[in-house]
């Protein structure tokens, strides 16, 4: 890490799997760390139907099977049970193509000893994911493409396989819904109100949308988003960062990688900066 850049900022971590080490990082840049979790993940348990899609897969019936993210490998691995060996499942995977979206699902195929057909490049949005399939897939019209989703719905991704002529099968594991305990995040919307938050850093699409959604709920969304627009926003990557503007927020800093570490130090560097120009356009 480089020496401290946040200079006493307080910082704002939306995160929620990963909120202690996010309070650490932002601690060793000079930043003051509030924590407020702003999803939590809720797994769907339905067995049969992750089954019935291994079945598919295991019958020869895709011939492409797409990977969005690694927890979302182990989890299918996990509601497998008996009837699916992960030794079947290799094998099944071994005889179609495998699409990988990022380093992290390749790393998750590669334990289970299935090299991906393709590993999606940076910044791993569903735009490189189509990309990289349109360089692979010779005629698209009838492909069998299997799909596991995890958290967000993949619409766009799955809405350009269908424009392309795909037939797609969708394995749903996990959706991301509001933390059952929501009292840090409304304190921090009251804080971010009253101008004590200088940085807000999202690490998810879903993270600004809870934060919008538990605002109109205590009546302060129009009162946050006055205040959001003299606090810096961090977004992680394009697809954060184009569901904040869809959203009416412009997000005024995004790292060259898409990783939590790069995203603080980034945060760190150009805060005082950001800011500074925000006053200035404030007060003229």
């Amino acid at each position: 890490m480089t020496s401290p850049a946040f200079q006493g900022l307080r910082v704002l971590s939306l995160e929620s799997r990963r909120a202690a080490e996010m309070a650490k990082l932002i601690s060793l840049l000079g930043g003051q760390p509030v924590a407020a979790p702003a999803l939590r993940e809720v797994a769907f348990e339905n067995q049969a139907e992750v089954r019935e899609f291994l079945g598919r897969l295991c019958g020869g019936e895709l011939d492409w099977m797409i990977f969005l993210t690694g927890a979302g490998l182990r989890r299918t691995l996990e509601l497998a049970g008996p009837e699916y060996s992960p030794a079947q499942l290799a094998h099944a995977m071994r005889r179609i193509r495998v699409l990988a979206r990022g380093p992290k699902p390749a790393a998750e195929l590669r334990r289970l000893g299935v090299e991906p057909t393709l590993i999606v490049p940076e910044p791993h949005t569903w735009r490189e994911v189509i990309s990289s399939l349109d360089a692979a897939v010779p005629s698209w019209p009838g492909l069998r493409v299997g799909v596991q989703e995890y958290g967000q719905p993949a619409d766009d991704c799955l809405r350009e396989l269908e424009r392309r002529g795909a037939r797609i099968h969708v394995l749903r594991l996990y959706s991301y819904q509001l933390p059952e305990d929501l009292a840090p995040l409304r304190a921090a919307i009251q804080e971010i109100v009253a101008g004590n938050i200088a940085v807000i850093l999202f690490t998810s699409s879903q993270q600004a949308i809870h934060l919008l959604r538990v605002a109109a709920d205590m009546g302060l969304e129009a009162a946050l988003r006055r205040a959001l627009a003299r606090c810096v926003l961090a977004s992680i990557g394009p697809t954060t960062s184009q569901t904040l503007r869809d959203h009416g927020l412009i997000p005024d800093l995004q790292p060259s990688h898409p990783h939590m570490g790069f995203l603080v130090r980034a945060a760190a560097e150009q805060a005082e900066a950001i800011l500074r120009g925000k006053r200035g356009a404030i007060e003229s």
